[in-house]
């Protein structure tokens, strides 16, 4: 199977000492891995790391067997990304959001945009000025401007933030559509066990900055009733003790 990330011993420290530590993982074509770990556990710092936002003291990444740090530009020619808050442009409307970020893909026309407008169950607003959006038509436009040029490889921090429960039961059927269909891999950051269940095929449990685990979800549910048992197992096996 095709591997499409490859993180190897990433370190990144920040003054403070927090940030993450010797983590390791690859995800294969149509992976949809889900990192999951509490607040300030080191997630979007290695959402950052692979979208060349910031740069590990230790560190190879590779996408599509590029190295990030080398070649960023070439490295991010198939990935797409919502990471802490979508990149809007609030004085402009949603479709002309989108095509200001189509400008940077040739293959992306009108045609693309009204797609993924009505994918993301935007297309009613598309006129709007996205200044007036709720935090959830917010979170609705950030993917639609990282699914935009159709990209192989997508990345997610927090996507149903803000989002209610039918928005969040949308957001995930259009990733396992994506998934499925067209073999898009997808690594999603959340704090929240349940979503990652219902969404994801593979698992990443970060705490404190170490990557606890990596195991399919069918191994992680195996000897665990929820995805929240095994994440407390996972953290109790660390600490000796959970502290509730």
């Amino acid at each position: 199977m095709e591997t499409i990330l490859e993180v190897k011993n990433l370190t990144k420290l920040y003054k403070n000492g927090r940030g993450v530590k010797n983590i390791s993982f690859s995800i294969q074509k149509g992976d949809i891995v889900g990192l999951l770990g509490p607040n300030g556990s080191g997630k979007t710092t290695i959402m950052k790391t692979i979208m060349g936002l910031t740069h590990g003291s230790e560190s190879s990444v590779t996408v599509f067997g590029n190295d990030v740090e080398t070649d960023v530009e070439k490295t991010l020619e198939k990935v797409g990304g919502l990471i802490e808050r979508p990149a809007i442009f609030e004085h402009l409307s949603a479709k002309d959001n989108l095509r200001m970020m189509a400008r940077y893909y040739p293959h992306v026309d009108e045609e693309r945009i009204q797609q993924v407008l009505e994918a993301t169950r935007i297309s009613q607003y598309q006129k709007e000025k996205c200044g007036k959006f709720s935090l959830g038509m917010k979170q609705r436009l950030g993917l639609a401007l990282a699914i935009l040029s159709d990209p192989e490889l997508v990345i997610l921090d927090e996507p149903t933030n803000g989002l209610d429960i039918e928005g969040t039961v949308e957001i995930r059927e259009i990733i396992k559509k994506m998934s499925a269909e067209k073999g898009t891999s997808f690594l999603i950051a959340s704090h929240l066990a349940p979503e990652i269940e219902k969404t994801c095929n593979k698992v990443a449990i970060v705490h404190d900055g170490e990557l606890l685990s990596f195991e399919t979800m069918e191994e992680a549910l195996r000897l665990n009733p929820t995805l929240e048992d095994y994440f407390l197992s996972k953290v109790k096996d660390k600490r000796g003790s959970v502290l509730i």
